[in-house]
């Protein structure tokens, strides 16, 4: 029986010819990862374990972002343990304040994740790697602390599901739309611990952004991971960005998948998932009698530069509605940076919106840009379960950033292809 290029990667990692679905391994880990919410606590797992070093100190990777610069004085305490670990320990890649980006916009940037690598993170996004051609998968924190000590993790291997892509996406339609599109497809549970494989002649036609966008979500249908092949677009990205060398697996042509599930990228329109699931997808055209008070364009999810240029392209020499609030975070400082040069923080602070560094921030509920009761936002974060974003009794509908930005210009869900 082949394998599918998931199985491949934790075969080639667990020292196996080969591996089935439903078989548990050990595999060694290239990366580790963790934030200042979840570092914390694998912190103090690896102490409570009596570990007295790390497995390699160039190989776990530490991002202070979710409540960064700090919000309050718990955040504080937290972000000093996770800086007194990462000096203890010499940690090579600790990123703080000035430095970090948001987790999973920063690690492919920075060329620290690569093309046949086996990732885990104490963050559910940490599936977002598969963009590049890796294995990557969300753990708790005790997982983390063992596999700082030890380089290793237990998995149970996964059985796939395939998504075959044809065509092309229109204009203003993005990577965001089409995990969302998939999601409301499938349901939230629809790929529950499969790996969402994307092959097909459309995988050419997606940019790098598109494809960490939509692996950043493959949790937000169930699944253990998401994952591209390795092809030119991957090649680019990678070629004087990956601090390693990197490692291509294929699927093999035998490699069986529970189903396809055939997806024209070209057929798919500016979609919004409406309150409290993912799956409740419907089109922005459909969505636009909804009313809004906040646009928040950034995150994990949507922070990235083409991102922020699809903000820019609709609210450059306009002005958000009377009663909207817009609230724009880079995902880098990196991205931040470019923006600056490119002219695009003036365009947003001229549109009327605040930017800000980089953070998880307003995603998780934590801070710039909690709901009130009855609030309503358009998101391009990953996730609208009841009082994600603020009070239990506030809304939050998912969207791309062309879609959020042209509902910022409204004040109402808008289909940003109407805004010329």
């Amino acid at each position: 029986m082949g394998m599918t290029m998931t199985q491949k990667i934790l075969a080639a990692h667990a020292g196996l010819a080969e591996v089935k679905p439903g078989q548990l391994i050990n595999a060694k880990l290239d990366q580790v990862l963790g934030n200042d919410i979840t570092t914390p606590v694998a912190i103090n797992e690896f102490e409570k374990a009596g570990f007295s070093g790390v497995f390699d100190n160039a190989r776990i990777n530490i991002v202070l972002d979710h409540f960064v610069p700090n919000k309050d004085i718990k955040s504080a305490q937290q972000s000093k343990q996770c800086r007194q670990f990462a000096a203890k320990y010499d940690i090579v890649n600790f990123f703080d304040v000035g430095k970090m980006g948001i987790e999973h916009a920063l690690l492919p940037e920075q060329g620290i994740v690569t093309a046949g690598d086996c990732i885990i993170g104490a963050d559910s996004h940490t599936c977002t790697y598969g963009a590049v051609g890796a294995f990557s998968t969300g753990v708790g924190s005790t997982d983390m602390a063992a596999g700082m000590a030890t380089g290793m993790a237990w998995f149970k291997v996964p059985a796939a599901i395939r998504f075959d892509l044809t065509g092309k996406l229109g204009p203003r339609v993005s990577g965001k739309d089409v995990i969302l599109h998939i999601i409301g497809m499938i349901g939230v549970d629809g790929a529950l611990y499969k790996s969402m494989e994307f092959t097909g002649p459309g995988v050419a036609t997606l940019s790098m952004d598109d494809r960490l966008c939509i692996c950043n979500m493959a949790i937000e249908a169930g699944a253990k991971n998401g994952i591209f092949p390795v092809d030119e677009v991957t090649i680019a990205y990678l070629t004087g960005r990956s601090r390693r060398e990197w490692t291509v697996y294929e699927a093999d042509p035998d490699a069986e998948y529970e189903k396809t599930i055939h997806i024209d990228l070209s057929a798919i329109e500016p979609t919004v998932s409406w309150p409290h699931l993912p799956e409740n997808t419907h089109t922005a055209k459909e969505s636009e009698g909804v009313a809004i008070d906040q646009v928040v364009i950034g995150s994990c999810t949507n922070g990235r530069l083409e991102d922020m240029q699809a903000a820019y392209e609709i609210l450059k020499g306009r002005t958000i509605a009377p009663g909207v609030r817009g609230i724009i975070i880079p995902g880098t400082m990196a991205v931040y940076k470019a923006c600056l040069q490119n002219g695009w923080l003036e365009a947003f602070i001229d549109a009327g919106c605040v930017v800000s560094t980089p953070t998880c921030g307003p995603c998780l509920g934590g801070y710039m840009g909690i709901l009130a009761e009855g609030e309503r936002c358009v998101s391009t974060t990953n996730r609208n379960f009841v009082g994600r974003m603020g009070h239990v009794k506030s809304e939050v509908y998912l969207a791309s950033p062309a879609t959020a930005a042209a509902s910022a210009l409204t004040g109402h869900i808008t289909d940003p292809r109407e805004v010329e």
